[in-house]
């Protein structure tokens, strides 16, 4: 059995894959659902300085205090840009890469180029607390953003979603050896709606090679689609 660490998105926290960890632990598998610094049950630790850099360390401090190796490395959404800095900063630690409907972004991008006007669309809606320039702020039916439409999902999702610092968004990803990221196995879970808005060569290259699972649903897939998501990630584990 394989070791998972999911790593969530923007607004979100570990709580968004509850679903998805209790079918990976009834297959067996261990599994660890972080919530990012400032976020979700974290919310506490909300700071003007916590940006992507801070998020990456949350993660390998994970990984490393609770001395994890060949792990499979989830990241949602904007999760994919701090797990491509965390198969970085601690490669030795880290066996796959799975990028669910997640940025790819590669050395010197933030999640605003990789993004664009889709994220750049959430900034004026924000609003400053303590300092910290907030997005994605929670409200009633804020999870129809992410693509979810059941009503005791997003009835769920008012209870726990939560603003998320900016500043992560507009920090560039620094790579110190983007080599050695790009070497591990990566693979692919994405919405059908948004594979063509993706580079094509490594959609091309994902399909090629087996690496590409897609699913015509919300954007929050781990949410609305969790068995689908789940038995994704159990074949990855037996992939190379």
């Amino acid at each position: 059995m394989s070791t998972f660490v999911l790593v969530h998105g923007g607004g979100h926290g570990g709580w968004c894959y509850a679903k998805v960890k209790g079918r990976l632990e009834a297959q067996g598998h261990e599994v660890f659902a972080p919530s990012l610094s400032g976020l979700a049950e974290r919310s506490n630790l909300l700071a003007p300085g916590i940006d992507l850099e801070t998020h990456i360390a949350d993660v390998v401090g994970l990984l490393r205090w609770w001395d994890l190796h060949d792990v499979v490395l989830v990241g949602h959404s904007y999760g994919g840009m701090v797990i491509t800095g965390v198969a970085d900063r601690a490669e030795e630690r880290v066996g796959k890469l799975v990028y669910l409907d997640a940025a790819n972004p590669t050395n010197g991008q933030s999640l605003v180029d990789v993004a664009g006007p889709t994220i750049e669309s959430v900034r004026p809606l924000g609003e400053t607390v303590d300092g910290v320039e907030l997005v994605l702020l929670p409200g009633p039916g804020a999870g129809a953003f992410y693509g979810v439409t059941d009503p005791d999902d997003l009835a769920w999702m008012d209870n726990r979603l939560t603003g998320h610092p900016w500043r992560c968004f507009e920090q560039p990803l620094v790579l110190k050896d983007e080599a050695a990221v790009a070497a591990l196995p990566h693979f692919h879970i994405v919405c059908e709606s948004t594979i063509a808005t993706r580079d094509p060569e490594m959609i091309d290259l994902a399909r090629a090679e087996a690496r590409l699972w897609s699913i015509d649903t919300g954007h929050d897939l781990m949410i609305t689609e969790p068995e689908f998501v789940a038995n994704a990630l159990d074949e990855i584990s037996l992939r190379e």
